[in-house]
C-alpha cells in the first residue's frame, strides 16, 4: 500500500477517534492515538519520533485514567460512601449498553443505589448521584482536552 493511503487511513481513524471522545460506543482516545501511531509508522518515524508516539501514549493513559477516575472522585468529593462509588462504577458499565444517555444516567443511579445500600437517606444518595454526574461530565471534558492536545502535538511535530 502506498505511503499515502497509510496517511489517509491514520486520518480516519483520528477523526473516527475524535468523534468516539464524545459518542460512547467507540474508544476515542485511544483510537486517536492508533491513529497517530500508524502514521508515525507509515512515515518511518521521521516526522512523527518515537518520543514523540511516546508522548502521545503517555496523554492517552492520562484521558482514559480521567475518564474513568472523574466519575468516582465527583461521587467522593459529594460524600459518597464506597458502595456508592462501587455503585457508580457497576452503574458506568452497564450505562455503555444504553448509548449517551445510559452513560449519563448509569454512573449516577449507581451511585445512588449503593449509596441506599450502604443505608443513607436518599438526600446522601442524591447527593452522591449529583457528584457521579458531575464527575463524568468533568472526565469527559478532560478527555476531550487531552485528545485536542495530542493532535496539537501531532500536528506540530508533522509540521516541523
Amino acid at each position: 500500500m502506498p505511503i499515502e493511503a497509510w496517511y489517509v487511513v491514520a486520518g480516519i481513524v483520528i477523526v473516527v477517534g475524535l468523534a468516539g471522545t464524545i459518542l460512547p460506543a467507540l474508544p476515542g482516545v485511544p483510537l486517536v492515538f492508533a491513529g497517530m501511531l500508524l502514521a508515525a509508522w507509515a512515515g518511518g518515524f521521521e516526522r512523527i519520533s518515537a518520543w514523540t508516539v511516546v508522548l502521545l501514549g503517555v496523554l492517552t493513559a492520562l484521558a482514559m485514567a480521567a475518564d474513568f477516575l472523574a466519575t468516582l472522585l465527583g461521587a467522593r468529593g459529594f460524600g459518597a460512601s464506597r458502595w456508592a462509588l462501587v455503585g457508580a462504577g457497576l452503574g458506568a458499565v452497564v450505562g455503555l449498553f444504553f448509548g449517551i444517555v445510559g452513560l449519563i444516567v448509569g454512573p449516577m443511579a449507581g451511585a445512588v443505589a449503593g449509596e441506599m445500600l450502604a443505608g443513607s437517606g436518599l438526600r446522601q444518595a442524591s447527593k452522591a448521584g449529583a457528584g457521579a454526574a458531575i464527575g463524568f461530565v468533568l472526565g469527559t471534558l478532560a478527555k476531550i482536552a487531552l485528545s485536542f492536545a495530542m493532535l496539537g502535538i501531532f500536528v506540530f511535530a508533522l509540521a516541523f
